[in-house]
């Protein structure tokens, strides 16, 4: 049992404090189309295909997992259009998103600049919204 829940709750409060801004908790995920004539004009979110749209956006794979993008290494895209719908968004996403140094005094070449860092800002929602097309 737990008797100080108040401390303990303003405890974990101030522990979040000293780590933000983080990774966001939901990873990106993809647009994909629900299987099924019944379901197939909805949209929603997946998981990403391993080699294709990583390589075609230019991200490394072992990257991948460390900015936040969610991979599935059983799926595999069959169509162009939405290939390239994907690729589109994770370039957008790669645009607005902010890395910071591992060390501060040594930033290496995808690292953002010290301006950026300052003005960056902890995601609470989700990361792209998904809208069906």
């Amino acid at each position: 049992t737990f008797f100080s829940l108040f401390i303990r709750r303003k405890a974990c409060q101030a522990k979040t404090c000293l780590i933000v801004p983080r990774l966001v908790a939901v990873p990106l995920r993809p647009i994909i189309r629900c299987p099924t004539v019944w379901y197939h004009t909805k949209v929603r979110a997946g998981l990403f295909s391993p080699p294709s749209p990583g390589q075609a956006a230019s991200i490394n794979k072992k990257v991948v997992h460390t900015i936040g993008i969610a991979v599935d290494p059983r799926r595999c895209n069959r169509s162009i259009k939405s290939l390239q719908a994907n690729i589109q968004q994770l370039k957008e996403y790669c645009s607005k998103l902010i890395l910071f140094p591992r060390k501060a005094s040594a930033p290496k070449k995808g690292d953002s600049s010290a301006e950026e860092i300052k003005m960056a800002t902890q995601l609470a929602g989700p990361v792209m919204s998904i809208r069906n097309v």
